[in-house]
């Protein structure tokens, strides 16, 4: 009976196992994950789970149940710690599997704090898995004051939940403006403007020094370049997360910013896949990794189908969502190489949006409490169809006239 191992138990390791069975593989599939937990979604960990209003077993993408019932052999708390892909098969701490496909959907790792920085100190915390909101949940309190490391989406998400449940909030971010690195200044200025507004310190062009220990080796200040000290009874940290191919490039499989992927998701290993976090593939021309649900969906069924011999490229519009207090980012497209933002609000209206354009080329929008905004630029992201700008630029235009 053909056998196939998924390292990896998160949405893309998930997402395989699942369209393999439902597309009527009969054989083995065993999924490997390195959490002692069934397969979770993580979105929820920085908002209403660490709120306390999202139930443990609600994180969980199918009840134990459904593996069983479909035949997925869950290995859970089992590293993987190797592979051979010469004769076939992976080293776990508990023995040695034979496999004929095998995909590693490793996902990713957050970066942390050197130790010269402060990060080995108790009540610094990073955003990656149940176990790290559990340890964060049992610490925070209203009225403590919490530092966020990080501008990204991940900070801010943590931000606005440690706000929302009455702490004093400051978020340091080295670069000149949050979410420098991911959007259009527009954007950085709603959620700067957004965050300000709810009592968040956003501290931008700031550099974090160290964080300094107090009684048992708890943090209790952060030391900031050319900025001074602050009070911190807990830190969290949101530098970005580095894909994990530990084992692929163990393995002696190609490695560029990821594991190396073609566009149906085949490593340079035979009978090797990837998908999601951990894979890199071409789009477009260029070869790009994409951090988001959507993707280890998408790229994790593709790559299911392919094994059972669809030989689909994977060509992703790709899109993401962050919440932040009230507020709903949704974002459809790439917005990297843009020359020029579009910015579409309507007055005495918390909704914006912001499109971006390379030359006449639509790339991305940024939408924001405006689900329509997102929806038509979805659509004409997906077809391919210009957008007319002088519709965008007038928040009195129906939008639907740009689609139809």
């Amino acid at each position: 009976m053909k056998r196939i191992l998924v390292v990896g138990g998160g949405q893309a390791g998930h997402s395989v196992a699942a369209k393999l069975r439902s597309c009527g593989f009969d054989g083995r599939i065993v999924l490997i994950c390195g959490e002692d937990e069934l397969p979770y979604q993580r979105p929820p960990l920085s908002k209403k789970y660490l709120l306390g209003e999202f139930e443990r077993e609600r994180l969980h993408l199918r009840p134990r149940d459904y593996y069983s019932d479909n035949g997925i052999e869950l290995m859970l708390g089992e590293r993987c710690n190797g592979i051979d892909p010469n004769g076939r098969k992976i080293e776990l701490g508990s023995g040695v599997l034979n496999y004929d496909e095998l995909v590693l959907a490793t996902g990713s790792t957050p970066r942390n704090l050197p130790e010269r920085a402060g990060g080995l100190l108790d009540g610094v915390h990073t955003v990656r898995t149940v176990a790290d909101i559990d340890g964060m949940r049992s610490e925070l309190a209203a009225g403590m004051n919490v530092l966020v490391v990080g501008g990204g989406y991940i900070g801010l998400e943590t931000a606005a939940t440690c706000a929302t449940k009455g702490c004093n909030v400051t978020i340091v971010e080295v670069a000149d403006r949050i979410l420098q690195r991911v959007a259009a200044p527009e954007t950085s200025n709603y959620f700067r403007a957004l965050h300000s507004d709810r009592g968040v310190r956003v501290l931008e062009g700031t550099a974090l020094a160290r964080l300094l220990a107090g009684t048992g080796g708890r943090v209790a200040a952060a030391e900031l370049k050319d900025a001074g000290r602050i009070d911190a009874d807990l830190a969290v940290v949101g530098i970005g997360i580095l894909p994990s191919t530990e084992l692929a490039e163990a393995a002696g499989l190609e490695i560029d910013n990821g594991i190396r992927v073609d566009a149906y998701g085949r490593t340079s290993a035979d009978g090797v896949w990837a998908a999601g976090d951990c894979a890199s593939f071409p789009l477009g021309g260029k070869r790009i990794r994409l951090e988001s649900v959507q993707n280890a969906i998408d790229q994790a069924e593709i790559v299911a189908e392919n094994i059972l011999g669809a030989e689909r490229e994977y060509v992703p519009v790709p899109w993401f969502w962050s919440d932040q207090f009230d507020a709903k980012l949704q974002i459809a497209g790439l917005g990297t190489g843009y020359d020029r933002i579009i910015s579409r609000r309507i007055e005495g209206a918390a909704a914006a949006s912001f499109w971006y354009f390379a030359g006449d080329s639509l790339l991305a929008v940024d939408a924001i409490n405006d689900s329509r905004s997102y929806m038509v630029g979805k659509r004409l992201l997906e077809t391919g169809k210009a957008a007319n700008t002088e519709v965008l630029a007038d928040p009195s235009a129906n939008l639907k006239l740009l689609i139809r």
